[in-house]
């Protein structure tokens, strides 16, 4: 009963933090942004994200090596679950070294007045998070099929 309610947990958490991913990439593509409008939507994204995506995607790590643990005496569940680590802790350690510190930097932005190098930074962290959305999205199937895997063997 115990590995059930990791499982669900689990799966609950990763989805959240993987949807919040895919949202910002909805949101948050620069293709067609003007300036202003652009540090005033990144800006507002960073207050509102900053505290729950480093939160949920702890949360998610630590509940996918709870899951990893429960089943490591199914060899093809545990190495879906280390998979799905793996992927989301590339996520969590992109978005704390490459995202992040291009949101520091854009936070001292001004919305009316965004310094001339402002699309070279914006384009870069949109490199990053599409990187992390990809990682994201690995760990999040490899969680689902690890998942799916022990509702089979049930």
């Amino acid at each position: 009963m115990f590995s059930i309610v990791i499982d669900f947990a689990n799966v609950l958490f990763a989805a959240l933090l993987v949807g919040a991913m895919f949202g910002v990439w909805l949101v948050f593509n620069p293709a067609g942004l003007d300036a202003s409008f652009y540090v005033a939507l990144h800006q507002q994204g960073v207050r509102k994200l900053n505290t729950a995506m480093p939160a949920l995607g702890a949360t998610t790590i630590l509940l996918t090596i709870a899951a990893a643990v429960l089943g490591r005496g199914d060899s093809t569940r545990f190495i879906l679950l280390i998979g799905a680590v793996v992927c989301f802790a590339a996520a969590g350690l992109t978005t704390r070294f490459l995202n992040q510190p291009i949101n520091a930097i854009v936070m001292t932005w001004s919305s009316d007045s965004p310094p001339s190098n402002w699309t070279g930074l914006r384009d870069e962290w949109w490199r990053w998070h599409l990187i992390r959305l990809v990682a994201g999205l690995g760990g999040l199937s490899l969680l689902i099929a690890a998942t799916l895997k022990h509702g089979w063997a049930g």
